[in-house]
């Protein structure tokens, strides 16, 4: 069992979901320096659904992107940088060039978890430019331990060096960790990681599952800053793994002292599951969808918990926002003929 866990933090890229994408220049430049203090290995910033995606159709960022890294690299000398990708917000020519230019450290590519393919070209140019490049799977609850196999090998094919499975909508119990994540280790020439979600409050066990089934890197955000009912929730990790005998190189003290300053500065209330965040775990949808969900349902005078089940049903994923209004306009229709 390898005892040493690489912790990646994505508190400046998911938590800037939990704050609509408004973290400011001195929220980069306080927590890059309090992660840094403690040992954090991997500091991932940006938008929250990564670069290029700033818009209003998912919400408009605070910063830009070239502000955002070029504050945090400033600000990050020893911790790794590394930014979410998802193609299709974030093209190769402007945006990928751009972080290349800007220090990015780590380029972490992702799609839906049965679109790998989309990946090819923005893995492979992190990679041509000497840059780490991970693949992620996102809403991976969709999709069969062996179809993530099967997508995890394309990404391995196109250059990727590690396999990141994201449980986006919070919807997995430890058993669905670990079938995959066993899975994925033994089908895999490349580390194997996982990245929580807190709708079910199981983001820590599940992470404790994916490391007893051989993954080797961790996500965790500080005080679970994320979308949706948070991430796991970085400091609790640190201090489980710690008990549990797996090593992260991180400060217990220190990491807890970011903890608070986040707390601070960032948003006094973290991420907690909602009723309506348990709901988008249980329909298994995107957890960013929340916020969105509770202002249309309220527009339509509808239950925003009957359009969370109803867009599972249409195994809805990030990216088709539109579908919520879509959803909420039938509901109340559908309640309008019954009254």
């Amino acid at each position: 069992m390898n005892k040493r866990i690489l912790i990646s933090d994505p508190t400046l890229r998911d938590g800037n979901h939990a704050i609509r994408h408004q973290l400011t220049r001195q929220n980069f430049i306080s927590y890059c320096q309090a992660a840094e203090a403690a040992g954090v290995p991997v500091v991932e910033v940006g938008h929250g659904n990564g670069l290029g995606a700033s818009s209003m159709l998912v919400g408009e960022c605070k910063l830009n992107d070239e502000e955002i890294l070029f504050v945090s690299r400033e600000n990050l000398k020893n911790t790794r940088m590394a930014i979410h990708v998802i193609p299709g917000f974030c093209t190769i020519k402007n945006d990928l060039a751009r972080a290349v230019d800007l220090g990015v450290d780590i380029f972490r590519v992702g799609s839906h978890c049965t679109e790998a393919d989309i990946t090819a070209r923005h893995i492979a140019y992190a990679r041509n430019a000497g840059k780490e490049a991970y693949g992620v799977l996102m809403m991976s609850h969709m999709a069969s331990p062996e179809v993530l196999l099967e997508e995890a090998k394309k990404m391995e094919s196109y250059g990727a060096e590690a396999i990141v499975i994201m449980d986006s909508a919070g919807a997995y119990f430890p058993s669905d960790v670990t079938e995959r994540i066993i899975t994925l280790v033994d089908g895999l020439n490349i580390p194997v990681g996982f990245h929580g979600h807190n709708n079910l409050g199981m983001a820590v066990s599940n992470s404790i599952a994916a490391v007893n089934a051989g993954a080797s890197i961790l996500d965790g955000s500080i005080r679970g800053f994320g979308a949706g009912a948070g991430n796991t929730q970085l400091e609790v990790l640190v201090a489980v793994l710690g008990r549990l005998g797996y090593e992260t190189g991180i400060d217990l003290y220190k990491i807890l002292d970011a903890a608070s300053i986040a707390e601070k500065e960032f948003n006094p209330v973290a991420p907690f599951s909602s009723p309506i965040s348990i709901v988008s775990g249980l329909a298994g949808v995107f957890s960013g969808f929340s916020k969105q969900v509770g202002a249309i349902a309220q527009e339509y005078k509808v239950d925003p918990r009957d359009i969370f089940f109803e867009l599972g049903r249409r195994n809805a994923v990030a990216g088709q926002e539109s579908l919520i209004l879509e959803v909420a306009k039938q509901l109340a229709s559908a309640q309008e003929k019954r009254s």
